[in-house]
């Protein structure tokens, strides 16, 4: 397996399609200069390429449980060293504590690099990365103090633990204990799916637990968020147990964790019963992060079948001047047609992510009286990041495998590890579903449609700049995106909305995709003179987008204004008739 980080394709989106320069010109993000990121950038690129990507397939033997303790694949701890020798966890970090304090747009660049590298072992930083962001945002100094610094510098690493084996996505139905002992508390409970809950690569592990208090109230109001380390000051442990690992499609690399907690010492972070609150920081971090890991493993798959389909020779055609007989594949129009669609596709996840990461750096950089305005937009935005960008690398990654025709069914060739290995991003930090019930459910409706029509607008204002068959298209889109949003605004049964979230997600984010490869295809077209393979390119792959992928989202309108009544039209006895 061959990875090559996708270095110019990520400058052209940061400067050109999610026009993040305007980052530049905030007090909070002033030495985020351009050089400066640059320099990040081809690092990072370096490091993956050379040091992460090789760990890709030998990583895919899997982590082991060995005498209670979690063993990695062989290189995976000498990876994991030179991203924390390189101050790469605290990129986006405070720099009081030894953080960058770099715009987590570039962090979003960054995460991309890693997951198309190696996405088993990047699943590590980015689990610590949103620990560091829940303690810079609730816990106390005192707390801050004491795991920041570890946390940024890499020596420790961080996970969340929500889920439980009864409770599921409904975090509300948890039972793990929480008893106060003093200015401490001792946590008693079992937390399954804890990705990196335990390994051999750091000198400790925090974990962030949500638990009850015994006179908390029911359901979700009553959970409270606790920090609960590996080891203890004086080195002893801590009462957590690594009890299993789960035994997963894919993702083998990184260890996902059955942790039992008896009576372990415990510290509050925030306040009693607003846990999930404070958690929610981290899982939105998450979020965005998850769709990041489609779009890294969608580039890295892209670049895979590539190499096969111009190396592998099958078919003939009557031989033209300068061509033999034998072709390569890529030069069979179903196999163009594949290629593509996946940098089409990888190309939209990417603008996506990135815009999404800009809205969120606004919200905290822009003056005072537009912050609000950017949160609200980062936050509609996030859905879209983590639900397109899995889907994306669940499609791509399929049709990676497709590419490469039989050899992709072989284990050997690396291809079919890509699918295995996303396919559990659509599911975990909240399912894709769960993504499109917050969108239609809270997004949608947190200021009354106010943040939707802003985005409409803003794609309305780029079609007016388009012309012929792409403003045409852009039509299409924009009116399907138009109508969905009438409608599901105009539903006050939640359950008329719900049933049509799913295609409304994909409605909206196909429409913004459309128009930031719109925008960039006009950034393009200026600098053509500079670069005319590179610029020709991105002209190209836009018109693709908007000729054979925008289209799929009239059918996706019409299935979002259906309604409930046709999923409800058999009853559970007559599925299985």
């Amino acid at each position: 397996m061959s990875y090559s980080a996708p270095l110019k394709d990520i400058r052209f989106c940061l400067a050109h399609v999610a026009q993040t320069q305007a980052l530049n010109g905030t007090e909070l993000f002033a030495e985020a200069t351009d050089e400066t990121v640059d320099a990040v950038l081809i690092e990072m690129g370096r490091l993956t390429t050379e040091t992460l990507a090789p760990l890709q397939m030998p990583g895919d033997a899997g982590s082991r449980l060995v005498d209670g303790v979690v063993r990695t694949p062989e290189g995976y701890k000498e990876g994991y060293q030179a991203l924390a020798e390189g101050g790469w966890m605290g990129l986006a970090a405070a720099p009081e504590f030894g953080g960058m304090g770099l715009p987590l747009t570039v962090q979003t660049a960054v995460n991309e690099m890693q997951a198309g590298a190696c996405l088993s072992l990047s699943l590590c930083p980015l689990m610590t990365q949103g620990s560091i962001e829940a303690f810079s945002a609730h816990a106390s100094p005192e707390l801050q103090e004491k795991y920041l610094a570890k946390m940024i510098s890499g020596e420790w690493s961080g996970t969340m633990n929500l889920t439980e084996p009864q409770a599921g996505s409904d975090v509300g139905a948890l039972i793990t204990k929480a008893e106060r002992d003093g200015d401490a508390y001792r946590i008693t409970g079992q937390k399954i799916y804890i990705s990196w809950g335990d390994h051999d690569m750091v000198d400790n592990i925090v974990h962030l637990v949500l638990a009850r208090l015994p006179d908390a109230p029911s359901g979700s109001k009553g959970i409270s968020l606790f920090v609960v380390p590996k080891y203890l000051d004086d080195g002893s442990e801590n009462g957590v147990k690594t009890v299993s690992l789960e035994h997963k499609m894919g993702l083998h690399g990184s260890p996902t964790c059955v942790l039992a907690y008896e009576n372990a010492h415990g510290w509050l972070v925030g306040e009693e019963n607003k846990g999930l609150a404070c958690m929610f920081t981290m899982m939105n971090n998450a979020r965005l992060g998850v769709g990041v890991e489609g779009l890294g493993t969608a580039e890295a798959a892209t670049q895979h079948a590539l190499a096969y389909a111009t190396d592998r020779v099958q078919g003939k055609v009557a031989p033209r001047e300068g061509q033999s007989l034998g072709i390569a594949i890529i030069d069979h129009p179903d196999v163009r047609r594949m290629m593509m669609e996946m940098k089409a596709r990888t190309e939209a996840a990417r603008a996506i992510c990135y815009d999404t990461a800009k809205a969120l750096d606004m919200a905290h950089a822009a003056p005072e009286d537009e912050r609000d305005q950017w949160a609200r937009r980062g936050a509609f935005l996030t859905p879209l990041a983590k639900s397109y960008g899995t889907y994306t690398g669940m499609k791509v990654a399929e049709a990676g495998v497709q590419v490469h025709g039989g050899m992709g069914f072989i284990e050997e060739t690396g291809a079919a590890q890509y699918y295995r290995d996303v396919r559990v991003t659509a599911i975990y930090e909240g399912t894709n579903g769960i993504q499109a019930a917050d969108l239609v459910g809270r997004k949608l409706s947190m200021d009354g449609g106010e943040t939707a029509r802003a985005i409409l607008a803003g794609a309305a204002a780029e079609m007016e700049k388009a012309d012929g068959a792409l403003m045409d298209s852009l039509k299409q889109v924009y009116k399907a995106a138009q109508d969905t949003t009438t409608w599901m605004l105009a539903q006050n049964d939640m359950s008329e909305r719900l049933a049509g979230s799913h295609a409304y997600l994909m409605v909206m984010s196909t429409l913004h995709a459309a128009v930031l490869l719109h925008r960039g295809m006009r950034a393009a077209q200026a600098h053509m003179s500079d670069d005319p393979e590179f610029y020709s390119a991105k002209v190209a792959i836009a018109a693709y987008f908007l000729a054979h992928v925008a289209p799929e989202a009239t059918g996706y309108a019409a299935s979002a204004m259906q309604g409930s009544e046709l999923h409800y039209a058999l009853t559970p006895q007559q599925f299985a008739s």
